[in-house]
C-alpha cells in the first residue's frame, strides 16, 4: 500500500498528540514528524519528504497561512483550527480541507480520504520511488515520534490497544498505542510475517523454526495454526 508522509504542526502540546493519535490509526498515513513551531519543519519540506502537513493556524511565531505562502512548493495541507475565520483564506491556498477543532474521528477520516485519493493522481513512478526510498517508519511514544529502521526489528507483540516492538541490541521494548494490524501497515510486507494473532516477525531475523514455533536470537515465539502453512511456504519454500 502507498502511503503519505505526514507531519504535524501545532503550538499546543495536547493537540499535537492527539492529532499523532489519529493519524497512526490510518493504514496510509506515516508521520515521519510533529513540530511545535513551524519553522522546524522547514528542513524536512524543503527535501520534499512530506507529502501532507496537519497545520494548525493560530501559532505565535507565525501563523499557519503565512507558513504556508513561504513555500515554494507546498506538499498538500490540511488545516487545524479553532477559527472559522479563516476557512476562505485556507481554500485560496488550495488545501485539502479545513477541520475544526475538537475535530471529530470521522471527520477527520473524510479529510484524509479527500487527500490520498489526490496522493494517487500522482504519478506512478514517482509514488513507486517514494516507496522504495523508505526505510524506516515513525511510532508515537511517550508525547514524542520515535524513528525506526525496519532493519532494526526483531518482532512485534500485540497487546489488544498497544503493541511491543523489540528492536535489536535494546533491553526493552518500545511500547505504542496501536493495534496489530495497523503496525502491519507501516511495514514492508516482504521483509515481515504475522505469523500468530499477536506476533509480527522480522523473517531475516529468524534463526530456526518448527511446525508450532520459531526462535528469534533466544525468544521463543508461536507460530498460530493458521498461519504454519503459509508461513513456512514463505519463510522455506519447497
Amino acid at each position: 500500500m502507498l502511503k503519505l508522509n505526514c507531519i504535524a504542526i501545532d503550538d499546543e502540546p495536547f493537540a499535537l498528540e492527539m492529532m499523532a493519535d489519529d493519524i497512526q490509526k490510518i493504514p496510509f498515513l506515516n508521520i515521519i514528524g510533529t513540530f511545535s513551531n513551524p519553522l522546524d519543519a522547514w528542513q524536512l519540506i524543503k527535501q520534499g519528504k512530506v507529502d501532507l502537513i496537519f497545520l494548525d493556524i493560530q501559532m505565535p511565531t507565525l501563523t499557519g497561512t503565512q507558513f504556508l505562502r513561504t513555500l515554494p512548493t507546498p506538499p498538500m495541507v490540511i488545516f487545524t483550527t479553532a477559527y472559522q475565520q479563516y476557512a476562505l483564506e485556507g481554500y485560496d491556498l488550495d488545501i485539502i480541507d479545513y477541520l475544526l477543532k475538537p475535530i471529530p474521528f470521522e471527520r477527520f477520516l473524510k479529510a484524509v480520504n479527500k487527500a490520498y485519493e489526490r496522493f494517487q493522481m500522482k504519478p506512478k513512478e514517482m509514488t513507486e520511488s517514494i516507496a522504495e526510498d523508505a526505510a524506516f517508519f515513525f511510532i508515537h511514544v511517550e508525547y514524542k515520534q520515535i524513528k525506526i529502521y525496519f532493519d532494526e526489528v526483531l518482532y512485534i507483540e500485540g497487546l489488544k490497544d498497544y503493541v511491543k516492538i523489540f528492536i535489536k541490541n535494546q533491553n526493552k521494548p518500545l511500547l505504542t498505542r496501536l493495534n496489530l494490524k495497523s503496525i502491519e501497515a507501516k511495514l514492508p510486507a516482504q521483509q515481515f510475517y504475522r505469523v500468530h494473532n499477536s506476533y509480527l516477525v522480522a523473517l531475516n531475523k529468524i534463526t530456526s523454526f518448527k511446525k508450532t514455533k520459531l526462535y528469534i536470537e533466544k525468544q521463543e515465539i508461536p507460530i498460530g495454526k493458521k498461519y504454519a502453512e503459509s508461513f513456512e511456504q514463505k519463510y522455506h519454500p519447497k
